[in-house]
């Protein structure tokens, strides 16, 4: 193992990783799923906790820690997309407790496809996790 890899297990990076996980699990559980039910209901009440954690725990993991410099300082431009998704979920949520239920769609279906396309992004073999899990895998 890489000190670069060795860096996956700093206790920040290994909260993050676990709620992304958990967001992409419970996501497809309520976007696939029936929709009003009790199960959808604490099922999206426990994938906003975990996405929130994921985007929140985001700036935790500070571009100096990884060793990067960016234009941003100590933050890279994937923070601009935590902040936003901090963002989309509030709107999610007011908009579910206003009863507009079609913006609340909106709003998690854009939630859910963004946690996937920054998922995929991190798997890139170039990208640490995706070096390791290739390793890893090998």
């Amino acid at each position: 193992m890489t000190p670069t890899q060795a860096l996956l297990f700093r206790p920040e990076i290994v909260v993050h990783v676990a709620a992304a996980t958990l967001s992409l699990a419970l996501g497809a559980f309520v976007l696939l799923g029936r929709k009003g039910t009790p199960a959808h209901r604490l099922a999206g009440r426990v994938w906003v906790l975990a996405m929130a954690t994921t985007a929140a725990g985001s700036f935790l993991i500070q571009a100096q820690v990884l060793g990067v410099h960016t234009p941003l300082g100590t933050f890279g431009p994937i923070h601009l997309l935590s902040a936003a998704m901090l963002v989309q979920l509030w709107r999610a949520i007011t908009a579910a407790r206003a009863g507009e239920i079609a913006v609340h769609r909106r709003f998690m279906t854009r939630a859910f496809a963004a946690l996937v396309i920054a998922g995929l992004f991190t798997m890139l073999p170039t990208r640490t996790l995706g070096a390791w899990a290739g390793a890893w895998l090998a």
